[in-house]
C-alpha cells in the first residue's frame, strides 16, 4: 500500500501511476442516476463532459452505464453495454485512464476491450461469478467496493465491512489478481443509514489494516443532505468537506461529480502532508 505522503499511488500497471490523492470523475451515461443521470445519457453530451473533466484535472474517468443507487432498476449487460459504446472510444482517446463501473463481467470485458484501464465493481467481485476470473483475465486493476442489498442500523457496519472485503480479497487471490492491482471502496450511500456513513468516515484509517489503497465516493450523497438540507446540485461544499477528512484520513482516489474544486483541495491535502508548498 502506498502510504499517505507518497508523491504517486502505484496502482496497476506502471503506466496508471496517479497523483495522491487521485480525483476521479463520474460520468453516468444513464437516464437514472441520483444526480446526474440524463444529463450526460446522449453521446455528444457525455463526451462534452469528461472533455471538460480532463481540462479540470480528472485523473481517471469514471464511465457508468447503469445507475447504482439505492432503488434503481437493474438493466442487462446488453443495454448497460448500448450506452456505454457510443461514448467509450472518443474518452478514451482523451488521454485519462478510464475506469467501467459495472458489477456485470461482460460489460467489463468489451470496455477493456474498447481501452478502459480500470474495472471499479460496486460489489466487489461477488454479484457476478465470473467477475474476478474475468479481470485476472483481462490483466487490469479494480476497485472492489463494499455493497449490501438492504441497510441494517443494528449491524455492526465495520465488521461487516472487514469480512465483506476478506471475502472480496480472497476471490481476487484465487483468480490471481495481484494485490497491486487491488483496491478497496467502503461504499459510502450503498447499504448503509446516513449514521453508518458517518461512522465509516470517521474510522477510515482502520480500513488500512486490509493493506490496499482506499477509493471514496460521497459526492453529493444523501449523507450530505441530512446535515446541510440542501438538494443534490447544492451539495458542492458539503462534498469538499467530507472528501478532504477522507484524503487526510489516507483515501488514495476520491471519486467526485466536480473535479476542479477537488482537485484543488486534493493538492492541498498534498501539500499538508508533505508539510511544504512546493511539490518537488
Amino acid at each position: 500500500m502506498t502510504t499517505s505522503d507518497s508523491k504517486t499511488l502505484g496502482f496497476g500497471a506502471p503506466k496508471l501511476a496517479l497523483p495522491l490523492p487521485a480525483i476521479m470523475g463520474v460520468l453516468n451515461v444513464t437516464p437514472d442516476s441520483f444526480s446526474d443521470g440524463g444529463r450526460h445519457d446522449a453521446p455528444d453530451l457525455a463526451i462534452a463532459h469528461a472533455r471538460i473533466m480532463v481540462e479540470e484535472g480528472a485523473d481517471i474517468l469514471d464511465i457508468g452505464g447503469e445507475s447504482t443507487r439505492p432503488g434503481a432498476t437493474p438493466v442487462p449487460a446488453d443495454e448497460e453495454w448500448q450506452r456505454i459504446a457510443p461514448v467509450i472510444g472518443k474518452i478514451v482517446a482523451l488521454g485519462v485512464p478510464v475506469s467501467i463501473d459495472t458489477y456485470k463481467a461482460e460489460t467489463a470485458r468489451r470496455a477493456v476491450h474498447a481501452g478502459a484501464k480500470i474495472v471499479n465493481d460496486v460489489w466487489g467481485l461477488q454479484k457476478d461469478p465470473a467477475m474476478a476470473k474475468t479481470v485476472a483475465e483481462l490483466g487490469v486493476p479494480v476497485i472492489m467496493m463494499h455493497n449490501r442489498e438492504a441497510a441494517d442500523a443494528n449491524i455492526d457496519i465495520l465488521a461487516d465491512i472487514d469480512r465483506f472485503f476478506e471475502r472480496s480479497m480472497e476471490l481476487a487471490e484465487k483468480a490471481g489478481i495481484p494485490p497491486s492491482f487491488r483496491m478497496l471502496d467502503p461504499g459510502i450511500g450503498f447499504g448503509k443509514t446516513i449514521d453508518q456513513n458517518f461512522l465509516i468516515l470517521n474510522r477510515l484509517e482502520t480500513l488500512a489494516k486490509h493493506g490496499l489503497p482506499l477509493l471514496v465516493g460521497a459526492s453529493r450523497k444523501k449523507m450530505i443532505g441530512a446535515v446541510l438540507d440542501v438538494p443534490t446540485d447544492d451539495r458542492l461544499y458539503g462534498s469538499l468537506a467530507v472528501h478532504t477528512i477522507a484524503m487526510h484520513k489516507g483515501a488514495a482516489i476520491i471519486r467526485a461529480h466536480d473535479v476542479k474544486p477537488h482537485k484543488d483541495a486534493a493538492r492541498l491535502v498534498a501539500a499538508i502532508h508533505r508539510e511544504s508548498a512546493s511539490e518537488k
